[in-house]
């Protein structure tokens, strides 16, 4: 494999892990080359994107590497999760959050095992909507985010506990009235 197309491969790697980073190791073997190689690729790309002044930069934070926005442009981040919403959530979001309500605290990995597709930004929408909070974190490698559910995700549905929410048999009976119950905040956020 060609320099760089490893290196797109890297940022690929980057954007598929999110949040929760990618160590050199990782990179290493993905790639069939030794660490140090790995370093040296990441190091080349960071160097790449500090050069065509994008918005993303590749960060390490505890031996992880991962994208990361500017400080710089943090005031027009501010403004995008500021600005009022008015569109209903996406299915992507209403499936997360189900997710989320039965089966928490859960991480990202977890979820988007059940989902089977990336929950990045389904996640952020949730955490704006402030129906979703970090509840924790995992104990091991990464110490990854537990998620769980708010105190404004109770209110929105009119629940007084998470116990009230429709009960889903082993077999997936009951989901219809799930679909119901969790549709009805697509009415509700608009």
């Amino acid at each position: 494999m060609e320099r760089q197309e490893q290196k797109a491969v890297i940022e690929g790697l980057l954007f598929v892990a999110g949040d929760e980073g990618i160590y050199p190791e990782q990179i290493a073997k993905v790639l069939e080359v030794e660490v140090k190689d790995a370093i040296k690729l990441v190091e080349e790309l960071q160097e790449e994107y500090d050069q065509l002044q994008r918005g993303l930069q590749i960060v390490q934070f505890a031996k992880v590497y991962r994208f990361a926005t500017k400080k710089e442009h943090a005031p027009y981040y501010q403004k995008l999760m500021d600005a009022p919403t008015t569109a209903s959530l996406s299915q992507a979001a209403l499936e997360t959050l189900a997710i989320i309500a039965y089966r928490q605290p859960i991480t990202r990995t977890e979820i988007e095992e059940i989902r089977g597709v990336k929950t990045d930004r389904a996640l952020q929408t949730l955490v704006s909507h402030l129906l979703i909070k970090e509840v924790g974190r995992v104990e091991g490698p990464g110490r990854p985010i537990l998620y769980g559910t708010t105190k404004e995700f109770l209110d929105t549905f009119a629940l007084q506990t998470l116990d009230e929410l429709p009960a889903l048999s082993e077999e997936g009976e009951g989901m219809n009235e799930a679909d119901l119950f969790f549709g009805s905040l697509q009415e509700i956020s608009k």
